[in-house]
């Protein structure tokens, strides 16, 4: 397995302090704070450990505080309920004495009923499109003194977008993206590792999609961006380790404030999991 995958997959591994009290490291990617789709999948892990059962079908999260890369995070955990069919908990994490995260997050026992979805997008296929990281790599070989090295840093999860473009030119497109993704590696089969993995990879893309009508970069020295608070809602099984399509739109930005959502599809069509966002996007003058 490949090592930054399996880094990350250890770091799923949450420490046991104490009865609903849990400690996890983190994973640099090369930018300047812990990447907010590990505080989201760690806190998951922390609240899964306490259910039996059940399986987590929603997360609903606020990001408070910038995380610390050198410093553990605790994720305290609170049972809100247990119920015949459904499990509630709320998860904090905390460093350095103070809240840098919460989630709540659903847990339901597997049940038989009425079913729909909408379709999947007509898009190329993941064939012989670019990785990310190789476009970025490109860029840096033409340029290396301005791109940085958290740039061209190798990420987990394997991403190919379908229309490939330059993340650092201020173009102006439509607030639509849609990127074919999955783990470099073969996972395990445990479904809930799988999940854990698709909240991982659902804080990739969403922000920038609210960014790309307004031909702003997020490296721009004038442009300051943060998630504020993600959701998501797991439909059906799948395996993170199989390309997904993540169809990705921004139907409002304003107020300083970026909304996005997204649908993420399985090579078979299947709707599996629903995600939305909203970030910071704050623009001061420009250079």
């Amino acid at each position: 397995m490949l090592g930054i995958l399996q880094e990350l997959l250890q770091l799923l591994d949450l420490e046991k302090i104490e009865d609903n009290l849990f400690r996890g490291r983190s994973q640099d990617l090369g930018g300047r704070s812990v990447f907010g789709g590990q505080v989201l999948s760690q806190a998951l892990v922390a609240a899964d450990r306490t259910v039996e059962g059940r399986r987590v079908h929603s997360v609903h999260c606020y990001f408070l505080r910038p995380g610390d890369m050198e410093a553990p995070i605790v994720y305290e955990v609170d049972r809100i309920r247990d119920g015949r069919s459904f499990a509630t908990r709320r998860v904090v994490a905390i460093q350095h004495g103070k809240a840098i995260f919460n989630m709540s997050a659903s847990f339901q026992v597997e049940e038989e009923g009425l079913e729909h979805q909408i379709p999947m997008p007509e898009v190329p296929g993941f064939e012989g499109l670019p990785t990310i990281t190789e476009i970025r790599k490109k860029m840096a070989e033409k340029n290396p003194k301005k791109f940085a090295r958290r740039a061209i840093h190798p990420l987990p999860v394997e991403i190919r977008p379908v229309e490939p473009a330059n993340p650092y030119e201020l173009e102006m497109p439509s607030p639509f993206q849609k990127i074919w993704f999955r783990t470099p590696d073969r996972l395990p089969d445990d479904p809930s590792l799988h999940r854990y993995i698709l909240a991982y990879a659902s804080d990739f893309g969403l922000l920038r999609t609210a960014s790309l009508p307004h031909g702003i970069s997020f490296r721009q020295r004038n442009v300051y961006a943060a998630s504020i608070d993600h959701a998501m809602w797991f439909h059906r099984d799948f395996r993170a380790d199989e390309w997904l399509l993540y169809d990705m739109e921004s139907p409002s930005t304003s107020n300083s404030r970026g909304f996005a959502r997204g649908s993420i599809f399985n090579l078979d069509g299947a709707l599996v999991a629903s995600v939305a966002q909203e970030g910071l996007m704050r623009v001061t003058a420009r250079d």
